[in-house]
């Protein structure tokens, strides 16, 4: 029964791995968001990570998104303010409530930029903050917005290829690193079924305890440079 529940942890562990959370990912998220969750249990803050990136990521689509589509209405030939508004009402942004602030300021000819300024999340609102920019310099020296927002849409759009690109490469890596760090308990597995008794070796002695702490810690060491190289290359 006792090596039934070690071998159903070891298999729960491997599953983890290699299906868990991304590490890069969650260590980019861990040095930019704001340290207020100190009490929270560590299973808590990976999950609340890992949101955190995927509505950062929503985020950068529809701010994309939305510059793609300000670039169409005043290419149309129509003022700045009813453009912005079509092209907020036209894009599915991942959270409208704060974009209610700009739509008002752009049909009441109101403050657009700090509008969006208040608008662009801390995370993912980068094409916010610069499509902010681009309307504040229109207004200021006469610019033309349209040029403006199409270099802002490129820009953006680089910066998105570039983020799935290093991702892509990158899923070979990391997929290999869980599948390695699986493979021990595989091996207990295996032995296990073959009537080798390896769990009995493993937690019967202190020599068993010992091989099972070091290959544990090795297993872990492994991982924690696989994913150390990996977040240097997706930092690089």
């Amino acid at each position: 029964m006792t090596a039934a529940l070690v071998a159903a942890s070891l298999i729960a562990t491997a599953v983890w791995l290699w299906t868990g959370p991304d590490v890069a990912t969650l260590r980019l998220t861990r040095l930019t968001a704001p340290q207020t969750n100190a009490g929270r249990p560590p299973l808590g803050q990976l999950l609340r990570r890992t949101s955190q990136a995927r509505r950062a990521d929503a985020w950068r689509r529809a701010s994309i998104e939305l510059c793609h589509a300000l670039s169409a209405e005043l290419s149309a030939g129509r003022t700045p303010g009813e453009a912005l508004t079509r092209a907020i009402n036209a894009v599915d942004l991942p959270d409208p409530e704060p974009f209610r602030p700009v739509l008002a300021a752009a049909r009441d000819g109101g403050d657009v930029s700090a509008a969006l300024l208040s608008a662009a999340p801390a995370q993912g609102g980068e094409g916010l903050r610069r499509l902010a920019a681009c309307w504040d310099v229109s207004i200021t020296v006469g610019a033309g917005l349209t040029a403006l927002v199409e270099r802002v849409a490129a820009t953006l759009r680089t910066a998105q290829a570039h983020r799935q690109d290093v991702a892509a490469q990158l899923a070979g890596p990391r997929a290999t690193a869980r599948m390695l760090a699986g493979l021990p308990a595989l091996g207990l597995l295996m032995g296990v079924a073959l009537g080798m008794h390896p769990l009995d070796f493993l937690l019967g002695g202190i020599p068993g305890l010992l091989c099972l702490a070091a290959g544990i810690a090795l297993d872990a060491c492994g991982l924690w440079w696989t994913h150390r190289m990996a977040t240097r290359a997706a930092d690089s």
